[in-house]
């Protein structure tokens, strides 16, 4: 035990252990899923941030000392989402059809978001700074951060309710459309998109690449819609709802 003590002393040392830790846990979270025959239950992001949660508690390492390696995947998330624009393009004869329809889910799905979140947490007794920090948890975790934080939200706690948004919708979105009888994939994938963002897109591409694409055009909408709505629409409801 002394021995290993050492080891995670000497690798705690060196920023990989942070991009090791990342990507190991995302290769069993991974595995685990696809022995679950993919049930959207075993999401295998929540799985991953339970496992490295796990061994930062009982290793007793910092968070700063776990993301001075991981900031690279976090680094990643601005390619990969600029890379979305390839299968967007490939849909685009179908995106030109659906412009209107699409717009109006758009305005729908973020405005539902942002007012039915906040006003509900205010009603129940919610302090401001989280009804703040939780107005843009349907939006990226990069726009929604600096959302929260422009405000006066806590960027750390937003960063938390975007995950649990974005899990929440990858494991129920195919049983709430199913109920709903939502069978177009592009439909399927925008409401996701706009609702569950990138983890909601990643689990769309894992259904189609043509309802991925329609998830990513939600994201980036939904992301840029809350950084311009939110800062206006969130002083109104605080005001409505006191």
């Amino acid at each position: 035990m002394t021995e290993l003590g050492a080891l995670w002393v000497y690798l705690a040392a060196t920023p990989l252990l942070g991009l090791t830790m990342t990507l190991f846990a995302y290769l069993i979270a991974q595995g685990i899923y696809a022995r679950a025959k993919f049930n959207p239950l075993a999401n295998p992001v929540l799985i991953a941030v339970a496992l490295i949660v796990a061994v930062l508690s009982v290793t007793h390492t910092p968070y700063q000392t776990y993301f001075q390696g991981a900031q690279f995947v976090h680094f990643l998330l601005g390619p990969a989402t600029v890379a979305l624009a390839l299968p967007l393009y490939r849909q685009l004869p179908k995106l030109r059809r659906a412009a209107l329809p699409l717009a109006g889910g758009l305005i729908a799905g973020s405005l539902t978001a942002i007012v039915s979140a906040t006003a509900i947490a205010m009603l129940f007794g919610a302090p401001r700074v989280t009804v703040i920090s939780l107005a843009p948890k349907s939006a990226t975790t990069p726009i929604a951060m600096a959302i929260a934080e422009r405000l006066g939200g806590l960027p750390s706690l937003t960063a938390v309710l975007v995950i649990c948004t974005g899990v929440f919708g990858a494991v129920s979105a195919r049983t709430i459309l199913n109920v709903l009888r939502i069978e177009e994939p592009e439909v399927r994938g925008f409401a996701l998109g706009v609702a569950s963002h990138g983890i909601g897109t990643a689990r769309a591409f894992q259904v189609s690449d043509e309802m991925g694409a329609f998830a990513g055009l939600g994201m980036g909408l939904n992301g840029l819609f809350t950084a311009f709505v939110v800062p206006v629409l969130l002083p109104i409801v605080l005001r409505w709802v006191n």
